[in-house]
């Protein structure tokens, strides 16, 4: 193998896992759970509430989803 073929293979592999590793995580809040978290606690509090969020659209899939 030749030093210019590792290099692009090298390359390509580091290229293809920072792809990877990118996409959606679980057990992150949404901003509509946060929210709806938010008014709970400021409920709770006996602060003023803030505006009822409203209810997202329904989930759309991300891009590279596909790749994980």
């Amino acid at each position: 193998m030749t030093a210019g073929r590792l290099v692009t293979m090298l390359a390509l592999v580091a290229t293809m896992a920072t792809v990877s590793a990118c996409g959606r995580k679980s057990g992150l809040d949404t901003p509509y759970e946060a929210a709806v978290e938010a008014r709970k606690e400021a409920q709770r509090n006996k602060e003023p509430l803030p505006p009822e969020p409203q209810k997202p659209d329904n989930d759309k899939p991300f891009i590279l989803d596909k790749l994980i």
